[in-house]
Protein backbone atom coordinates (compact mmCIF):
# COMPACT_ATOMS: atom_id res chain seq x y z
CA UNK A 1 0.00 0.00 0.00
CA UNK A 2 1.50 3.58 -1.01
CA UNK A 3 1.32 6.24 1.26
CA UNK A 4 -0.03 9.45 0.93
CA UNK A 5 1.69 12.79 2.96
CA UNK A 6 -0.46 15.40 4.58
CA UNK A 7 1.67 18.42 4.37
CA UNK A 8 0.90 22.29 5.53
CA UNK A 9 -0.26 25.28 3.58
CA UNK A 10 1.57 28.04 2.22
CA UNK A 11 -0.12 31.30 1.55
CA UNK A 12 -3.71 29.34 1.68
CA UNK A 13 -2.53 26.74 -1.41
CA UNK A 14 -2.30 22.99 -0.51
CA UNK A 15 0.25 20.42 -2.50
CA UNK A 16 0.96 17.41 -1.35
CA UNK A 17 4.10 15.24 -2.90
CA UNK A 18 4.05 11.20 -2.32
CA UNK A 19 7.18 9.04 -3.23
CA UNK A 20 4.41 6.15 -3.89
CA UNK A 21 5.99 2.67 -3.71
CA UNK A 22 5.63 0.90 -7.23
CA UNK A 23 2.45 3.48 -7.96
CA UNK A 24 1.38 6.84 -8.81
CA UNK A 25 0.23 8.34 -5.74
CA UNK A 26 -3.07 10.51 -5.18
CA UNK A 27 -3.31 13.50 -6.77
CA UNK A 28 -3.76 17.15 -4.53
CA UNK A 29 -4.31 19.86 -5.54
CA UNK A 30 -3.56 23.24 -5.80
CA UNK A 31 -6.24 24.98 -4.33
CA UNK A 32 -6.50 28.67 -5.40
CA UNK A 33 -10.18 28.46 -6.78
CA UNK A 34 -9.99 32.48 -6.45
CA UNK A 35 -8.18 32.60 -10.21
CA UNK A 36 -9.56 29.45 -11.04
CA UNK A 37 -6.55 27.28 -10.53
CA UNK A 38 -6.71 23.82 -10.19
CA UNK A 39 -3.30 22.11 -10.85
CA UNK A 40 -2.11 18.57 -9.15
CA UNK A 41 1.34 17.66 -8.67
CA UNK A 42 2.09 13.90 -8.12
CA UNK A 43 5.54 11.66 -7.75
CA UNK A 44 6.05 8.07 -9.31
CA UNK A 45 9.41 6.71 -7.74
CA UNK A 46 9.92 3.22 -6.48
CA UNK A 47 13.09 3.94 -4.59
CA UNK A 48 14.67 7.10 -4.56
CA UNK A 49 17.90 6.73 -2.83
CA UNK A 50 20.97 8.82 -2.45
CA UNK A 51 22.51 9.62 -6.25
CA UNK A 52 19.10 8.99 -7.93
CA UNK A 53 16.55 10.95 -9.12
CA UNK A 54 12.54 12.07 -7.87
CA UNK A 55 10.29 12.49 -10.77
CA UNK A 56 7.57 15.13 -10.27
CA UNK A 57 4.50 15.52 -12.66
CA UNK A 58 1.55 17.06 -12.69
CA UNK A 59 -1.58 17.66 -14.33
CA UNK A 60 -4.29 20.65 -14.71
CA UNK A 61 -2.18 23.00 -14.81
CA UNK A 62 -2.25 26.46 -17.30
CA UNK A 63 -0.26 25.88 -20.54
CA UNK A 64 2.63 28.22 -20.42
CA UNK A 65 3.18 28.07 -16.79
CA UNK A 66 6.77 27.87 -15.29
CA UNK A 67 7.56 25.58 -12.10
CA UNK A 68 10.41 25.68 -10.09
CA UNK A 69 12.07 23.14 -7.48
CA UNK A 70 13.56 24.13 -4.13
CA UNK A 71 15.30 22.97 -1.63
CA UNK A 72 16.40 26.06 0.82
CA UNK A 73 18.09 28.28 -1.56
CA UNK A 74 19.28 25.51 -3.88
CA UNK A 75 17.32 25.38 -7.33
CA UNK A 76 16.27 21.69 -8.04
CA UNK A 77 15.57 22.42 -11.74
CA UNK A 78 18.06 24.91 -13.14
CA UNK A 79 15.64 25.83 -15.80
CA UNK A 80 11.92 26.13 -14.93
CA UNK A 81 9.83 23.82 -16.15
CA UNK A 82 7.32 25.18 -19.06
CA UNK A 83 3.65 23.65 -18.42
CA UNK A 84 2.43 22.37 -22.41
CA UNK A 85 -0.72 22.59 -24.14
CA UNK A 86 -2.56 19.92 -22.49
CA UNK A 87 -1.62 21.28 -19.06
CA UNK A 88 0.78 18.84 -18.05
CA UNK A 89 4.56 18.85 -16.71
CA UNK A 90 7.07 16.69 -16.04
CA UNK A 91 10.37 17.31 -14.18
CA UNK A 92 13.29 14.97 -13.13
CA UNK A 93 14.69 16.28 -9.51
CA UNK A 94 18.51 15.08 -9.09
CA UNK A 95 18.99 13.72 -5.22
CA UNK A 96 23.05 14.45 -4.04
CA UNK A 97 25.02 11.70 -3.41
CA UNK A 98 25.03 12.29 0.06
CA UNK A 99 21.68 13.14 0.74
CA UNK A 100 20.30 11.53 4.05
CA UNK A 101 17.48 9.55 4.29
CA UNK A 102 14.79 10.86 5.60
CA UNK A 103 12.16 13.81 4.81
CA UNK A 104 13.64 16.72 3.04
CA UNK A 105 11.51 19.27 2.36
CA UNK A 106 10.72 21.04 -1.40
CA UNK A 107 9.42 24.06 -1.87
CA UNK A 108 7.24 23.76 -5.13
CA UNK A 109 6.67 27.45 -6.61
CA UNK A 110 4.42 27.63 -10.01
CA UNK A 111 3.99 31.23 -11.52
CA UNK A 112 0.78 32.94 -13.69
CA UNK A 113 -1.26 32.39 -11.32
CA UNK A 114 1.71 32.51 -8.20
CA UNK A 115 1.24 28.93 -6.19
CA UNK A 116 3.74 27.81 -3.91
CA UNK A 117 3.72 25.27 -1.41
CA UNK A 118 6.14 22.98 1.14
CA UNK A 119 6.49 19.31 0.45
CA UNK A 120 8.27 16.71 1.74
CA UNK A 121 10.58 14.37 -0.34
CA UNK A 122 11.12 11.26 0.84
CA UNK A 123 15.20 9.50 0.56
CA UNK A 124 15.31 6.20 1.29
CA UNK A 125 18.37 4.10 2.74
CA UNK A 126 20.05 2.01 0.09
CA UNK A 127 21.14 -1.10 1.04
CA UNK A 128 23.06 -3.42 -1.20
CA UNK A 129 22.48 -7.11 -1.52
CA UNK A 130 24.76 -9.15 1.21
CA UNK A 131 24.70 -12.13 2.65
CA UNK A 132 22.76 -14.48 -0.01
CA UNK A 133 25.44 -17.29 0.72
CA UNK A 134 23.55 -17.60 4.20
CA UNK A 135 20.29 -18.40 2.86
CA UNK A 136 19.13 -21.48 0.84
CA UNK A 137 16.09 -19.57 -1.32
CA UNK A 138 13.65 -22.05 -3.86
CA UNK A 139 11.08 -19.59 -6.24
CA UNK A 140 8.47 -20.68 -8.57
CA UNK A 141 6.11 -18.60 -10.67
CA UNK A 142 2.58 -18.43 -9.43
CA UNK A 143 -0.35 -15.82 -10.96
CA UNK A 144 -0.25 -12.56 -11.61
CA UNK A 145 -1.13 -9.85 -8.39
CA UNK A 146 -0.26 -12.21 -5.63
CA UNK A 147 -0.81 -10.32 -2.30
CA UNK A 148 -0.41 -12.83 0.69
CA UNK A 149 -0.03 -16.19 1.65
CA UNK A 150 -0.56 -18.46 5.04
CA UNK A 151 0.89 -21.73 6.13
CA UNK A 152 -1.47 -24.42 7.00
CA UNK A 153 0.02 -27.14 9.29
CA UNK A 154 -3.28 -29.07 9.32
CA UNK A 155 -3.22 -28.98 5.17
CA UNK A 156 0.25 -28.95 4.63
CA UNK A 157 -0.26 -26.18 2.14
CA UNK A 158 0.08 -22.93 1.84
CA UNK A 159 -2.70 -20.40 0.65
CA UNK A 160 -1.92 -17.53 -1.49
CA UNK A 161 -4.35 -14.95 -2.91
CA UNK A 162 -3.92 -12.84 -5.76
CA UNK A 163 -5.89 -10.01 -7.42
CA UNK A 164 -5.55 -8.14 -10.77
CA UNK A 165 -5.76 -3.95 -11.30
CA UNK A 166 -8.03 -1.61 -9.76
CA UNK A 167 -12.00 -1.96 -9.45
CA UNK A 168 -13.43 -3.43 -11.23
CA UNK A 169 -11.36 -6.28 -9.99
CA UNK A 170 -12.04 -9.13 -12.35
CA UNK A 171 -9.32 -11.14 -12.50
CA UNK A 172 -8.48 -12.42 -8.98
CA UNK A 173 -7.43 -16.49 -7.56
CA UNK A 174 -7.16 -18.27 -3.93
CA UNK A 175 -4.53 -21.19 -4.98
CA UNK A 176 -3.03 -24.00 -2.73
CA UNK A 177 0.13 -25.00 -3.17
CA UNK A 178 2.40 -27.33 -2.18
CA UNK A 179 5.13 -25.75 0.35
CA UNK A 180 7.80 -27.93 -0.71
CA UNK A 181 7.45 -27.80 -4.61
CA UNK A 182 5.56 -24.35 -4.81
CA UNK A 183 3.13 -25.90 -7.12
CA UNK A 184 -0.26 -24.89 -7.64
CA UNK A 185 -2.10 -27.77 -6.35
CA UNK A 186 -5.54 -26.26 -7.14
CA UNK A 187 -6.31 -22.64 -7.91
CA UNK A 188 -10.43 -20.98 -7.60
CA UNK A 189 -11.21 -17.10 -9.34
CA UNK A 190 -14.07 -15.99 -6.48
CA UNK A 191 -17.74 -15.57 -7.27
CA UNK A 192 -18.52 -12.40 -9.13
CA UNK A 193 -20.48 -9.19 -7.08
CA UNK A 194 -24.24 -9.56 -7.68
CA UNK A 195 -25.24 -6.51 -9.27
CA UNK A 196 -21.43 -5.01 -9.79
CA UNK A 197 -20.82 -3.30 -13.01
CA UNK A 198 -17.89 -4.29 -15.05
CA UNK A 199 -18.24 -8.56 -13.73
CA UNK A 200 -16.58 -7.71 -10.49
CA UNK A 201 -15.79 -10.55 -8.45
CA UNK A 202 -14.62 -11.08 -4.56
CA UNK A 203 -11.01 -10.83 -5.21
CA UNK A 204 -8.66 -12.21 -2.67
CA UNK A 205 -5.99 -10.28 -0.67
CA UNK A 206 -5.68 -11.20 2.90
CA UNK A 207 -5.67 -14.28 4.06
CA UNK A 208 -5.60 -16.81 7.47
CA UNK A 209 -5.95 -20.68 8.13
CA UNK A 210 -8.42 -22.15 10.28
CA UNK A 211 -6.67 -25.45 10.98
CA UNK A 212 -9.42 -26.78 13.24
CA UNK A 213 -12.27 -26.50 11.15
CA UNK A 214 -10.55 -27.07 7.99
CA UNK A 215 -10.76 -23.43 6.13
CA UNK A 216 -9.39 -20.79 5.31
CA UNK A 217 -10.69 -17.30 5.48
CA UNK A 218 -9.85 -13.99 3.35
CA UNK A 219 -10.43 -11.06 2.82
CA UNK A 220 -12.85 -9.36 -0.05
CA UNK A 221 -11.36 -5.51 0.19
CA UNK A 222 -12.70 -3.92 -2.75
CA UNK A 223 -16.45 -5.25 -0.84
CA UNK A 224 -15.36 -4.29 2.33
CA UNK A 225 -15.84 -7.93 3.02
CA UNK A 226 -14.38 -11.31 3.69
CA UNK A 227 -15.27 -14.87 3.14
CA UNK A 228 -14.60 -18.81 3.91
CA UNK A 229 -13.32 -21.63 1.43
CA UNK A 230 -12.51 -24.64 2.65
CA UNK A 231 -9.46 -25.53 2.88
CA UNK A 232 -9.54 -29.34 1.44
CA UNK A 233 -10.98 -28.41 -2.59
CA UNK A 234 -10.97 -24.30 -1.63
CA UNK A 235 -15.26 -24.55 -1.83
CA UNK A 236 -16.86 -21.79 -0.92
CA UNK A 237 -18.42 -21.91 2.59
CA UNK A 238 -19.16 -18.78 3.68
CA UNK A 239 -19.33 -15.52 1.79
CA UNK A 240 -20.04 -12.45 4.22
CA UNK A 241 -22.05 -9.37 3.21
CA UNK A 242 -20.41 -6.78 1.59
CA UNK A 243 -19.74 -3.96 3.64
CA UNK A 244 -19.07 -6.03 6.65
CA UNK A 245 -15.56 -5.59 7.91
CA UNK A 246 -15.02 -1.81 5.86
CA UNK A 247 -11.69 -2.11 3.45
CA UNK A 248 -10.75 -5.86 5.26
CA UNK A 249 -7.20 -6.57 5.06
CA UNK A 250 -5.37 -9.30 7.14
CA UNK A 251 -7.25 -11.79 8.75
CA UNK A 252 -5.67 -14.11 11.64
CA UNK A 253 -7.86 -17.06 13.22
CA UNK A 254 -7.64 -17.85 16.67
CA UNK A 255 -7.74 -21.46 16.44
CA UNK A 256 -7.72 -21.98 20.66
CA UNK A 257 -10.26 -19.38 21.02
CA UNK A 258 -12.73 -20.18 17.93
CA UNK A 259 -12.64 -16.72 16.89
CA UNK A 260 -11.51 -14.78 13.86
CA UNK A 261 -10.20 -11.01 13.95
CA UNK A 262 -9.84 -9.01 10.55
CA UNK A 263 -8.88 -5.22 10.29
CA UNK A 264 -10.68 -2.60 9.18
CA UNK A 265 -8.18 -0.27 7.14
CA UNK A 266 -9.35 3.17 7.08
CA UNK A 267 -11.58 2.82 10.19
CA UNK A 268 -10.62 2.51 14.24
CA UNK A 269 -11.63 -1.04 14.81
CA UNK A 270 -11.17 -5.14 13.95
CA UNK A 271 -14.10 -6.73 13.35
CA UNK A 272 -14.59 -10.05 15.50
CA UNK A 273 -16.14 -13.55 13.96
CA UNK A 274 -17.09 -16.36 15.36
CA UNK A 275 -15.44 -19.33 13.70
CA UNK A 276 -17.54 -22.12 14.02
CA UNK A 277 -21.36 -20.22 13.64
CA UNK A 278 -19.56 -16.97 11.17
CA UNK A 279 -21.64 -14.73 13.80
CA UNK A 280 -20.23 -11.56 14.18
CA UNK A 281 -19.33 -10.53 17.60
CA UNK A 282 -18.31 -6.96 19.28
CA UNK A 283 -15.80 -5.37 17.16
CA UNK A 284 -12.31 -3.82 18.90
CA UNK A 285 -12.53 -0.39 18.69
CA UNK A 286 -9.12 0.69 19.18
CA UNK A 287 -8.02 4.18 20.52
CA UNK A 288 -5.06 6.03 19.73
CA UNK A 289 -2.94 8.16 22.10
CA UNK A 290 -2.37 10.77 19.66
CA UNK A 291 -4.44 13.66 20.34
CA UNK A 292 -7.27 14.44 17.50
CA UNK A 293 -5.80 11.11 15.56
CA UNK A 294 -7.37 8.01 14.49
CA UNK A 295 -5.92 4.21 14.75
CA UNK A 296 -5.92 3.05 11.62
CA UNK A 297 -4.91 -1.23 12.05
CA UNK A 298 -2.79 -2.82 9.06
CA UNK A 299 -1.45 -6.14 9.73
CA UNK A 300 -2.14 -8.48 12.30
CA UNK A 301 -0.56 -10.83 13.93
CA UNK A 302 -1.63 -13.80 16.85
CA UNK A 303 0.55 -14.96 19.93
CA UNK A 304 -1.99 -18.07 20.80
CA UNK A 305 -0.19 -19.10 23.54
CA UNK A 306 -0.36 -15.97 25.50
CA UNK A 307 -3.42 -14.95 23.37
CA UNK A 308 -2.28 -11.53 22.71
CA UNK A 309 -3.15 -10.26 19.14
CA UNK A 310 -0.74 -7.09 18.10
CA UNK A 311 -1.51 -4.77 15.29
CA UNK A 312 -0.14 -1.78 14.13
CA UNK A 313 -1.80 1.90 12.67
CA UNK A 314 -1.11 3.36 9.37
CA UNK A 315 -2.70 6.63 10.32
CA UNK A 316 -0.66 7.44 13.57
CA UNK A 317 3.42 5.93 14.93
CA UNK A 318 1.47 3.51 17.19
CA UNK A 319 1.10 -0.39 17.88
CA UNK A 320 -1.81 -2.24 19.92
CA UNK A 321 -1.79 -5.28 22.27
CA UNK A 322 -5.26 -6.34 22.40
CA UNK A 323 -5.99 -9.50 25.07
CA UNK A 324 -8.50 -11.81 22.49
CA UNK A 325 -10.43 -13.51 25.40
CA UNK A 326 -11.42 -10.01 26.99
CA UNK A 327 -11.92 -8.53 23.65
CA UNK A 328 -9.80 -5.23 25.06
CA UNK A 329 -6.53 -3.41 24.00
CA UNK A 330 -3.99 -4.04 26.58
CA UNK A 331 -2.06 -0.91 25.54
CA UNK A 332 -0.68 1.35 22.91
CA UNK A 333 2.94 1.60 22.22
CA UNK A 334 4.14 4.80 21.11
CA UNK A 335 6.88 3.69 18.09
CA UNK A 336 8.46 7.27 17.76
CA UNK A 337 10.37 6.78 14.29
CA UNK A 338 7.57 5.33 12.34
CA UNK A 339 5.59 6.90 9.05
CA UNK A 340 2.74 4.55 7.45
CA UNK A 341 3.56 1.63 10.04
CA UNK A 342 1.99 -1.51 8.04
CA UNK A 343 3.48 -5.09 8.77
CA UNK A 344 4.40 -6.42 12.28
CA UNK A 345 5.76 -9.40 13.75
CA UNK A 346 6.05 -10.99 17.25
CA UNK A 347 8.82 -12.67 18.73
CA UNK A 348 7.42 -14.35 22.08
CA UNK A 349 10.29 -15.80 23.49
CA UNK A 350 12.02 -12.44 23.75
CA UNK A 351 8.16 -10.39 24.49
CA UNK A 352 9.15 -8.32 21.17
CA UNK A 353 7.41 -6.85 18.37
CA UNK A 354 8.48 -6.21 14.77
CA UNK A 355 7.11 -2.68 13.25
CA UNK A 356 8.14 -1.99 9.69
CA UNK A 357 7.54 0.64 7.94
CA UNK A 358 6.95 2.24 4.51
CA UNK A 359 7.30 6.09 5.32
CA UNK A 360 10.24 5.79 7.37
CA UNK A 361 11.88 2.54 5.63
CA UNK A 362 12.79 1.04 8.42
CA UNK A 363 12.21 -1.67 10.97
CA UNK A 364 11.63 -1.33 14.56
CA UNK A 365 12.17 -3.65 17.36
CA UNK A 366 10.03 -3.15 20.60
CA UNK A 367 10.37 -4.42 24.21
CA UNK A 368 6.52 -5.17 24.76
CA UNK A 369 6.18 -4.77 28.34
CA UNK A 370 8.49 -1.51 28.63
CA UNK A 371 7.15 -0.43 25.48
CA UNK A 372 10.40 0.56 24.38
CA UNK A 373 12.08 0.45 21.13
CA UNK A 374 15.39 -1.11 21.29
CA UNK A 375 15.99 -0.50 17.59
CA UNK A 376 15.37 1.27 14.65
CA UNK A 377 16.74 -0.77 11.67
CA UNK A 378 16.82 1.07 8.03
CA UNK A 379 16.30 -1.51 5.75
CA UNK A 380 15.12 -0.35 2.72
CA UNK A 381 12.54 1.26 0.42
CA UNK A 382 9.03 1.11 1.18
CA UNK A 383 9.15 -1.41 4.12
CA UNK A 384 6.08 -3.18 3.69
CA UNK A 385 5.51 -6.50 5.62
CA UNK A 386 7.68 -8.42 8.04
CA UNK A 387 7.43 -12.23 9.44
CA UNK A 388 9.65 -13.26 12.46
CA UNK A 389 10.56 -16.89 12.44
CA UNK A 390 11.16 -18.36 15.41
CA UNK A 391 13.36 -21.19 15.00
CA UNK A 392 16.47 -19.08 13.23
CA UNK A 393 15.28 -16.26 15.73
CA UNK A 394 15.21 -13.96 12.65
CA UNK A 395 12.68 -11.04 11.04
CA UNK A 396 12.24 -11.04 7.46
CA UNK A 397 10.72 -7.65 5.85
CA UNK A 398 9.58 -7.11 2.53
CA UNK A 399 10.81 -3.92 0.95
CA UNK A 400 8.56 -2.67 -2.22
CA UNK A 401 10.21 0.07 -3.29
CA UNK A 402 13.91 -1.29 -3.04
CA UNK A 403 12.52 -4.42 -4.16
CA UNK A 404 14.53 -6.39 -1.14
CA UNK A 405 14.05 -8.88 1.49
CA UNK A 406 16.35 -7.62 4.85
CA UNK A 407 16.98 -10.28 7.22
CA UNK A 408 17.39 -8.83 10.72
CA UNK A 409 18.66 -10.67 13.93
CA UNK A 410 17.22 -9.98 17.53
CA UNK A 411 19.81 -7.33 18.18
CA UNK A 412 18.72 -5.49 15.35
CA UNK A 413 21.60 -6.58 13.25
CA UNK A 414 21.36 -7.04 9.22
CA UNK A 415 22.46 -10.36 8.10
CA UNK A 416 20.83 -10.63 4.92
CA UNK A 417 19.66 -8.49 2.02
CA UNK A 418 18.06 -10.63 -0.51
CA UNK A 419 16.86 -10.11 -4.16
CA UNK A 420 12.76 -10.04 -3.29
CA UNK A 421 12.16 -9.33 -7.16
CA UNK A 422 9.52 -7.38 -8.61
CA UNK A 423 7.24 -5.55 -5.98
CA UNK A 424 7.87 -8.10 -2.74
CA UNK A 425 4.45 -7.98 -0.86
CA UNK A 426 4.18 -9.71 1.83
CA UNK A 427 6.04 -12.27 3.78
CA UNK A 428 5.02 -15.22 6.07
CA UNK A 429 6.87 -17.95 8.24
CA UNK A 430 5.80 -21.98 8.60
CA UNK A 431 7.15 -22.24 12.11
CA UNK A 432 9.74 -24.66 10.53
CA UNK A 433 12.31 -22.63 9.76
CA UNK A 434 11.21 -21.55 6.39
CA UNK A 435 9.34 -18.01 5.46
CA UNK A 436 7.38 -17.72 1.76
CA UNK A 437 8.00 -14.20 0.56
CA UNK A 438 5.50 -13.26 -2.51
CA UNK A 439 5.87 -10.26 -4.97
CA UNK A 440 3.83 -8.86 -7.55
CA UNK A 441 4.91 -7.70 -11.36
CA UNK A 442 5.37 -5.17 -13.93
CA UNK A 443 2.99 -7.40 -16.16
CA UNK A 444 2.70 -10.92 -17.03
CA UNK A 445 5.88 -10.83 -19.12
CA UNK A 446 8.07 -9.78 -16.13
CA UNK A 447 10.55 -12.47 -15.39
CA UNK A 448 10.95 -11.49 -11.81
CA UNK A 449 7.46 -11.06 -11.03
CA UNK A 450 4.60 -12.84 -9.95
CA UNK A 451 6.49 -15.00 -7.68
CA UNK A 452 6.46 -17.40 -4.30
CA UNK A 453 10.00 -17.74 -2.79
CA UNK A 454 10.91 -20.02 -0.54
CA UNK A 455 13.74 -18.94 2.47
CA UNK A 456 15.62 -20.81 4.85
CA UNK A 457 18.86 -20.07 6.33
CA UNK A 458 21.92 -22.19 4.79
CA UNK A 459 22.39 -25.18 6.90
CA UNK A 460 26.21 -25.14 8.03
Amino acid sequence: MSRLVSLPRVAALALALSLATGAVSAQPVFDAPANGFRGKVSARNENVIPGSTAEVTGRAFVPGQQVTLLRGETVLNATPVVVDEQGNFKASVQIPADAVPGQHPVVVRASQPAAATVVALRVSPNLPLSGQQAFQQSSGKLVQGLYQSAYSAGSNALFVTSAVGRPPVTQSQLLKVDPKTLKVLRAITPAQVPDAKGGSVFAVYGVGVDDPNGNVWVSNTRQDTVAVYRQSDLSLVHQFPVGAVPHARDVVVDAKRGKVFASAAGEDHLSVFDAKTFKALEPITLASGVDDEKFVPMSLVLDEASGKLFTVSIGTPEAAVIDVASGKVDKVIDLGNSISASGVAFDAKRNRLFVASQGTDNLLIVDVASGKVLHDVPVGAGALNVAFEPVSGLAYVTNRGAGTVTVVDGDGKVVGNLDGGTFPNHVREDGKGNVFAVNKSRGAEDPKGDRITRITPARR
